[in-house]
């Protein structure tokens, strides 16, 4: 074997191994961007996302600067003595206000209730309903259990079709609604009702009074 053949072999070598270590590095780089997808796809949605969802219900201009969550449970005693406050606070800041609320069944038939406003809701009667649900709050959220035959009936004074509403009320979407604010409340780690959010942060030690001094001043830093 002469020089020149020496010289031609080590080069074809050198070509092989460059070739090789690029279709390694290739694999590897794809493989690495496979695995950064993967965790892309399963890693958890930002707390705005976990806040805010597209069915979530918006009483209140979409494009309003201050956004209140609300995680509420329309069988619960303390959402409904809020419930006033906050269509206060709505009448006062027309525009610029708007209130995102999530279901929070933690009662019995918490659940079926929601099923109550989300058939409402396909008939523009979810504020008419949400009203009188809570108004009458201690006609069906009973202690001894509910009564949600008398739920639906309030439902129906308010003009909604119940029939066509017990009709819906299995309807796919307002179950995947449902699980949904269950878990989303529970990634929050949502435990009572009302648990509020003021432009993403937690309120804590929530009383009528300083829930109006929290939006207020909300709607006075708003641009």
């Amino acid at each position: 074997m002469n020089r020149r053949t020496l010289l031609i072999g080590a080069s074809a070598l050198g070509v092989a191994a460059f070739a090789a270590g690029t279709l390694y590095v290739n694999r590897q780089r794809a493989a690495d961007a496979e695995v950064a997808a993967a965790k892309a796809a399963t890693a958890p949605p930002a707390e705005e996302d976990l806040l805010i969802r597209p069915h979530s219900p918006i009483l209140g201009p979409a494009d309003a600067p201050v956004t209140l969550v609300e995680f509420f449970d329309p069988s619960c005693e303390a959402c409904r003595a809020f419930h006033p406050v906050i269509e206060a606070l709505r009448k006062e800041f027309p525009t610029q206000l708007r209130v995102v609320l999530r279901y929070t069944p933690f009662h019995q038939g918490s659940d079926e209730a929601v099923r109550i406003l989300e058939s409402a809701r396909m008939q523009d009667k979810f504020e008419h309903v949400l009203n009188a649900l809570f108004e009458k709050q201690e006609e069906w959220a009973l202690h001894d259990g509910p009564d949600m035959d008398r739920a639906w009936r309030i439902a129906g004074a308010t003009g909604m079709d119940i029939v066509r509403g017990q009709a819906d009320r299995l309807f796919p979407g307002t179950t995947a609604v449902l699980n949904q604010d269950v878990a989303d409340l529970q990634a929050l780690g949502v435990e009572q009702t009302p648990t509020f959010y003021l432009g993403g942060r937690k309120l804590v030690d929530v009383s009528f009074e300083s829930l109006q001094a929290d939006i207020r001043a909300a709607v006075a830093a708003a641009p």
